[in-house]
Formats: C-alpha cells, sequence, structure tokens
C-alpha cells in the first residue's frame, strides 16, 4: 500500500515527488501462514526421501512419522487417507497420497 506524507510531513497538500511516496506494509502479510504438516514414511522408502527433501528444500517444517516403527501410527495412517502405501504427506489435515509436487505446491501455496 502507498500512503502520502501527511502536512506534517511535508508541510502541505502537496504531493511533491515519488520521493514523498511512503510504501507501507500491513502486519497480516508479513505473517505467512504456519501449516501443519505430517509426513508418513518408512526407511526404504525413495519416494518418502524425496518428498522429505523437497519439503527441506522448501524450508517448509513437517513431523516425520515413520509407520514401519509405529503400529498404531499405521492405523492412524489408513484412517486419516484410507491408504497403506507411504508416503502420504498430510497438509492442515488434507492428505496427499505419494510424492504429487503439485498437489503438495498448491496446499502449501507455493507456486
Amino acid at each position: 500500500m502507498f500512503r502520502r506524507k501527511d502536512n506534517a510531513d511535508t508541510g502541505s497538500n502537496k504531493l511533491k515527488g515519488d520521493d514523498d511516496i511512503i510504501m507501507t506494509t500491513s502486519t497480516a502479510t508479513k505473517q505467512e501462514r504456519q501449516h501443519k504438516v505430517l509426513v508418513f514414511t518408512t526407511p526404504s522408502c525413495p519416494w518418502c526421501k524425496r518428498a522429505k527433501s523437497y519439503l527441506r528444500d522448501k524450508s517448509i517444517p513437517f513431523r516425520e512419522v515413520d509407520v514401519s516403527r509405529d503400529p498404531a501410527a499405521a492405523r492412524d495412517l489408513i484412517r486419516r487417507s484410507g491408504q497403506m502405501g507411504v508416503p502420504v504427506v498430510e497438509i492442515d489435515g488434507r492428505p496427499v497420497v505419494g510424492f504429487d509436487k503439485a498437489r503438495i505446491d498448491s496446499l502449501l501455496g507455493l507456486r
């Protein structure tokens, strides 16, 4: 957003020049939304490694859940996504089955 300097800044109502225009931003635009990201994985899954690497490259924090070591997490994965395979990347409660970069970008608001 741009605004004119007020009378106290310029001493008049005139807009002098480009140097008198001040750029301002609201606090809401400065704060980026923090997404809740879970990645359901197994140690031997190459697509899981690619998905995690992609999220790290984009500086997206996530929590990894290894379903091979936690039977309750494996049941939770099936309940959440209807899938038994990995990776499943869950973003704000929405599961992405497999490493679907376009869908991940869309849910995270990336381009």
